[in-house]
């Protein structure tokens, strides 16, 4: 059986527009889920003491982990890249033409 990487089968798979449209969707709250965790982990913090940073409960910093955070608040997100020594940025572009 021929194997692929992660990469070459994320590039097959965009080239179907549906899986394209919902990869979309979903591309930024994975990508702020990744930096995150990158910069928890480079502080050497875990979700609990981040949580205790924030003001949180370690649950609410494990679904931002998750991506999958619904309804998360710019006052939230200030509060985690404050404790992680960041700062947020927020960006609204125009949706691509169909």
């Amino acid at each position: 059986m021929k194997t692929r990487n992660y990469k070459q089968a994320l590039k097959e798979q965009l080239t179907d527009p549906s899986f394209r449209e919902e990869f979309e969707k979903t591309e930024e709250e994975f990508t702020l889920a990744k930096e995150i965790i990158e910069l928890r982990i480079k502080q050497n913090l875990t979700q609990k003491q981040l949580a205790e940073l924030v003001g949180t409960s370690q649950p609410a910093i494990a679904r931002l982990e998750s991506g999958s955070y619904r309804n998360v608040s710019l006052s939230f997100l200030r509060r985690v890249a404050k404790a992680l020594d960041a700062v947020p940025e927020v960006h609204l572009k125009p949706q691509m033409q169909k």
